[in-house]
């Protein structure tokens, strides 16, 4: 292709994109001409992958520059790395466990059907989803949510860390819209683009689609049946052990810590000393584990089987296959952790912060949701009850303030 041509090429997408745009709203004077030029070049690489000009069109109609919020958040930086039982507080509680059940009953036929087709326990469908989307509260949320051709390109253009993955998806979430699953407006995600209830990004979702409730379209955005379905085959089709666990809790024996991050049967675990917390013996002896010791050897032990690893998949941290699988446990009725993670002195476990959230609000001091994030609105009544109570007002939940509402 010549230089005339590509130049052609660009000017005709340009024109294209800019053309729809015209038609609802005026093209934004001050609006990024980079990001403008680069959607007008990437036409011609949709192109080779058979996307259409009609779709390209209709994928940036009315989008005449970037997402802002989108370089923003692929900026943002933790300023410190969250410790293993932080980021299992905020996703496996009370509330994630109550609201899981919630939806089992309501659910229950659905989910059912989609265990004894998969394979996959019905309970770790509904811990996935949570941990994506909050049982789908995140969609409610329509100012967080961001079109994904926009998020996309936007990341392929202005964040080099992560252009080749924006690239390749978005070229996958024009094929989506080229299929005519979900139309352009419903074609919403975060802001790396992972859509839907179950949070798919682009590539996955045109792996792995459902569709389970039969009305001719995937939609993981508003079909709850296609949206559980899609992770399930996710799950079936990276090698879902049907009947087995993701693993189990153990108490780390004396001088063990050295087998960390390595495989053995449970048979060989349970000659070294190792143990579960409840006393029960492992089942199936043979059955092969790998040793992680998620908060070093002052912590609790895992024996984690093959269904971790696949749920790894899904989400590559070990924090979040841990968290699907406690919180399908607790789900399902099985109970929770029996071990304590070494947390700092005087921090409060998420049973004594739902135990203090309670009282504050039995007390008038908290109007909002119980659900053991202590935010802006907990903090503040945490701060009224001790300056109350005489003691240090500093906001944060802790043993000493505990103790002294009971």
């Amino acid at each position: 292709m010549t230089i005339s041509t590509i130049n052609r090429f660009r000017g005709f997408a340009f024109a294209l994109i800019a053309g729809a745009a015209l038609a609802t709203n005026p093209i934004n004077a001050r609006a990024d001409t980079g990001f403008k030029t680069w959607v007008a070049d990437f036409y011609a690489t949709a192109a080779k992958s058979g996307i259409s000009r009609s779709t390209y069109q209709k994928a940036f109609a009315g989008v005449d520059g970037p997402d802002k919020r989108v370089l923003e958040k692929a900026a943002y930086q933790p300023e410190f790395k969250s410790q293993i039982w932080d980021y299992l507080d905020s996703r496996v509680n009370p509330y994630t466990v109550k609201i899981g059940q919630e939806m089992l009953s309501k659910h229950g036929r659905t989910l059912s059907a989609l265990e004894n087709h998969f394979g996959v326990d019905k309970h770790v469908l509904l811990a996935i989803w949570s941990m994506e989307s909050n049982y789908g509260a995140v969609l409610e949320k329509r100012d967080r949510l961001h079109h994904v051709p926009q998020a996309l390109a936007t990341l392929a253009w202005g964040d080099p860390k992560r252009g080749k993955f924006a690239r390749t998806q978005l070229i996958s979430a024009l094929k989506i819209l080229q299929s005519g699953e979900i139309t352009p407006d419903h074609l919403t995600g975060s802001w790396a683009g992972a859509m839907g209830h179950t949070q798919f990004i682009p590539s996955s979702y045109l792996l792995y689609k459902v569709d389970a409730d039969g009305n001719g379209n995937a939609d993981i955005w508003d079909s709850i049946p296609d949206a559980l379905a899609t992770a399930a085959n996710l799950l079936a089709k990276n090698g879902w052990q049907t009947g087995k666990t993701w693993g189990y809790e153990a108490v780390l024996p004396g001088g063990a810590a050295k087998y960390d991050g390595q495989t053995k049967t449970l048979a060989q675990w349970a000659a070294l000393g190792f143990s579960r917390p409840n006393g029960k013996p492992f089942p199936r002896p043979g059955d092969r584990a790998e040793l992680k010791l998620m908060a070093g050897a002052n912590g609790p032990a895992f024996l984690m089987m093959r269904n971790f690893f696949v749920t790894k998949r899904y989400n590559a941290a070990d924090s979040y296959a841990l968290g699907v699988g406690l919180l399908a446990d607790q789900i399902a009725g099985y109970g929770g952790m029996q071990q304590r993670w070494p947390r700092p002195d005087g921090t409060l476990d998420m049973v004594e912060k739902f135990e203090l959230q309670t009282k504050l609000k039995q007390l008038g001091y908290y109007e909002g949701e119980i659900d053991g994030n202590f935010g802006s609105g907990s903090k503040a009544a945490v701060q009224a009850i001790q300056q109350r109570l005489g003691m240090p007002a500093d906001g944060e939940p802790s043993h000493n303030l505990l103790r002294a509402l009971r």
